[in-house]
């Protein structure tokens, strides 16, 4: 089985690469720099020439904020460019495993959205997500729907909480948008082990177990660092205006496959690599 794993740049796809490759098989990893998915020739070249056999798609553009104001451009590597490649991998019969968000919904449901809820983006970012989702999907492939990552590379939740309990005395969260705070090495396992699988072509959901809000994911974290987590003070969404609208919550529901562990478990089993993460960054920089 030959893997190739694009977006290879950013958090998730450094954790999708280790996983792969524990695997023993050939892992190819491309920046954007080394393919831009916008380019479709670029692209088709790409997958007739190294013939992966499992093409996970790790590109995208996240900037939830900056899709309202540049959503054509948003579109064209969240929507256009899986459509590309989504193709691509039908011709040659590669097996493309797509990750997507829970931004996909409206976030208005009382319950836990499963795989096959009616969507209903309520900003650009999700509005251009799901049209890589149906890209993915026309063409016989897998889409992973995830939320809330966090990892030991790149800019994330919980590196941002490590250092503002080292700058401020408190700090104010968001406590009324409810979520899954996922591990990227968790996500990275399941999505090899997806791949590898028998499993059927479709919509799958790929976050920790549980659900909390991001004041409580803030105190847990404050927790983990041995500081008092009343440090931690929960705010309102009106409290951070933002250009685009948050679910209010982005829970998924795991009824096609098994869950990934609680986010608590995670959050704790990746304290000692995000840490060691952590002290690197800051003594390269020293």
């Amino acid at each position: 089985m030959r893997w190739l794993v694009t977006g290879a740049g950013g958090m998730l796809a450094a954790d999708v690469l280790d996983r792969a490759a524990r695997t023993g098989q050939p892992v190819l990893g491309l920046a954007r720099s080394e393919l831009d998915l916008c380019d479709r020739r670029a692209v088709d070249d790409l997958v007739r020439a190294y013939r992966p056999d499992v093409v996970v798609n790790c590109a995208a553009w996240t900037a939830v904020d900056a899709a309202e104001a540049h959503e054509e451009q948003a579109l064209a590597v969240n929507g256009h460019a899986v459509r590309r490649l989504a193709e691509a991998c039908a011709v040659t019969g590669a097996k493309l495993v797509h990750v997507s968000t829970d931004y996909v919904f409206d976030g208005a449901a009382a319950e836990p959205y499963a795989e096959d809820a009616p969507t209903g983006p309520v900003n650009a970012y999700g509005r251009t997500k799901l049209e890589g989702e149906q890209a993915a999907l026309e063409h016989g492939h897998y889409v992973v729907r995830t939320a809330w990552l966090y990892g030991a590379r790149g800019a994330n939740f919980v590196r941002t909480m490590v250092r503002l309990a080292g700058e401020r005395a408190t700090v104010d969260v968001v406590d009324d948008q409810h979520g899954q705070p996922t591990w990227a090495a968790d996500l990275a396992d399941y999505l090899v082990r997806l791949a590898a699988s028998d499993l059927p072509p479709g919509v799958y959901h790929g976050t920790s177990a549980g659900s909390t809000t991001w004041c409580g994911f803030a105190r847990e974290i404050f927790t983990l660092l041995g500081t008092d987590q009343e440090r931690v003070r929960p705010v309102p969404s009106s409290a951070y205006p933002r250009p685009a609208a948050r679910p209010v919550s982005g829970v998924l529901a795991h009824t096609r496959w098994t869950p990934i562990r609680h986010w608590r478990s995670a959050l704790h089993a990746a304290w000692p690599v995000l840490m060691r993460e952590q002290a690197g960054s800051q003594c390269s920089v020293a």
